[in-house]
């Protein structure tokens, strides 16, 4: 391990001379071209070598794919955690690197039919899927009645609201996929926003009270097939532990074609229904349909964590400030070998080996700044990403910098394995402030700045950034690019679209000779560039007037307003 620089030494209260309180005092400069061009001297550190070599390690079988709660899982934690000590930053979660937390697994058992009270039966799997939703070895619905409830929406900042005060109290709710996309001054248009995700519904219906959700699945409303929600909702279900919050007892989806039998053994039509839940002045509509049904579970409890580090800020004030910069460190783990000599091993290389790799080489080259950034720095590398953003979700709730004051959160899932681009993708882009710091990195490395290629498949909310912005924090995700120096127009895209068919989230994920790692190299700086303009900024970032999250930043604010003049001393 090298030894501690003199400046973080200061910064952790150790003595310094009157040479070195001079260098804490300037704290770098401010001003965007002064900030960028001081903080890429450091940028020749990030090398492909030592990317690579990361991925290497992290991706090998010695792993056995990272599972939430392994034994590779601890033995990653273990040797990031070294490597962030070994790169000069300190200790990010109390008196250690590790941020325990504990994962419930949920393996709801079908029943053979759901029925409901019109004579309408639906089968498992192929029409329905459920789980139970209160972390309990079971749930009831009994003589439960459903209630037709649009899309499921309340916003103010739209002046939509689906419920218009009805009394969802112990209700089934049945809701459309989605959000309202036919215009695009309502509802970001076909951009898909928070409200479109399944996540909100079952937690609106939940807030609401209901017992009860009811997703009706279309392929175009979902952006994939039945197929894909039957695997991806069957089998173990985690989650972070319930903490108060209001929970249903039960989240189903329901095939188009079974929602529309259903509805019409009760007299309803499903196409009239969604053309009157494309109206404001849409009210929930009971269906005169009950159900009673009774889902068995198994639980099991499992412990990861996720492991942070922080540069300490150098300046007296926003050093209580941070930018938290994030990568999922687990994946899938192993599977079950179904003939001899099968590769069963998912070593998570590209997704997130990568996203790991780029975290600890930026954390390496902002320690060597000669001096360290204004805000503090947080390195976290999360765990459980895999299995719903939970280690984002947990950090989110249990931050070790308060929500009001985290800067913003710059994450990376997955980095460029195909070479150097012209372009970087930034998801989120169009939603915050976050979006001339981008632009402004992206005219000092000469790259071509461009938001999420598929809007409609909300990328936004299926990364870590999401656990931020739900705590109300601007996030941006740097998602590499698809111009790709050298080639021909379209081969990156053809390259993703390979990987994305036959690589993700397979055996096959694996650190090979093909790779080219300069792209990583170049993605890895612009996030240090970034993520170093974030910490100099006089101001922290915001979300646009109207965004959905603009109230969550509000709210953390206030808390902490709040909270400040109760202990003036904070």
């Amino acid at each position: 391990m090298r030894a501690p620089s003199i400046v973080l030494l200061c910064l952790l209260g150790f003595g310094c001379g009157p040479a070195d309180e001079e260098i804490l005092q300037a704290c770098g400069p401010t001003a965007t071209g002064e900030a960028l061009t001081y903080a890429d001297q450091v940028a020749h550190l990030i090398t492909g070598e030592e990317l690579q070599s990361v991925v290497a390690e992290l991706a090998s079988d010695a792993y056995e794919g990272r599972a939430p709660g392994s034994a590779g899982d601890v033995k990653a934690r273990e040797w990031m955690a070294a490597q962030l000590a070994d790169a000069n930053i300190a200790p990010g979660a109390g008196q250690g690197y590790e941020q325990p937390f504990e994962l419930v697994s949920v393996t709801t058992e079908l029943p053979a039919a759901w029925p409901f009270s019109t004579g309408v039966s639906v089968a498992p799997g192929s029409e329905f899927v459920a789980n139970v939703a209160n972390q309990t070895s079971g749930a009831l619905l009994a003589g439960a009645e459903l209630v037709f409830a649009g899309y499921g929406i309340q916003a103010p900042e739209y002046e939509w609201d689906d419920f218009k005060a009805q009394d969802m109290r112990g209700k089934v709710l049945v809701m459309l996929n989605n959000d309202p996309d036919w215009d695009p001054d309502l509802f970001a248009g076909k951009r898909r926003l928070y409200y479109g995700r399944w996540t909100y519904k079952y937690e609106i219906a939940a807030r609401l009270g209901a017992v009860g959700a009811i997703i009706i699945h279309t392929t175009p409303s979902a952006g994939y097939p039945w197929q894909v929600v039957e695997t991806s909702w069957t089998g173990p279900q985690y989650e972070i532990p319930i903490e108060g919050e209001p929970r249903l007892e039960v989240a189903a989806w329901l095939t188009e074609t079974a929602a529309r039998e259903l509805l019409a053994s009760a007299g309803h039509d499903l196409d009239a229904l969604t053309q009157a839940a494309r109206s404001r002045d849409f009210a929930p509509v009971p269906l005169g349909i009950t159900t009673t049904v009774e889902l068995d579970a198994g639980l099991e409890r499992v412990e990861t964590a996720n492991v942070l580090g922080v540069l300490p800020g150098c300046d007296d004030k926003l050093k209580n400030e941070a930018v938290v910069v994030t990568a999922h460190h687990d994946h899938l783990g192993m599977g079950i070998a179904s003939s001899e000599g099968e590769d069963v091993i998912y070593n998570g290389a590209f997704d997130n080996a990568t996203g790991v790799a780029a975290v600890l080489s930026l954390a390496r080259a902002l320690s060597a700044l000669p001096s360290p950034p204004r805000r503090s720095v947080v390195f976290a590398l999360v765990g459980a990403e895999e299995q719903g953003l939970l280690g984002s979700q947990y950090y989110a709730r249990h931050p070790t910098f308060h929500a009001g004051r985290i800067a913003a959160n710059v994450n990376f899932d997955g980095v460029s394995i195909w070479g150097e681009a012209s372009d970087m993708i930034f998801i989120g882009l169009g939603k915050s402030s976050l979006d001339q710091v981008a632009w402004d990195v992206a005219s000092y490395v000469g790259r071509t700045l461009r938001g999420d290629q598929f809007p409609d498949q909300g990328y936004f909310y299926r990364s870590d950034q999401f656990s931020f912005a739900k705590a109300g924090v601007p996030g941006i995700y740097l998602d590499g690019g698809v111009e790709i120096i050298g080639k021909p127009e379209g081969w990156g895209k053809m390259r993703i679209n390979a990987y994305t068919t036959f690589d993700y989230h397979q055996p096959s994920d694996e650190l090979t000779d093909e790779w080219v790692f300069e792209g990583m190299v170049a993605d890895t700086r612009f996030g240090l560039l970034t993520t170093y303009l974030i910490a100099q900024a006089d101001e922290m970032q915001s979300w646009n007037p109207g965004d959905e999250f603009a109230a969550a930043r509000e709210q953390a604010l206030a808390e902490l307003a709040s909270a400040s003049t109760a202990s003036p001393a904070d």
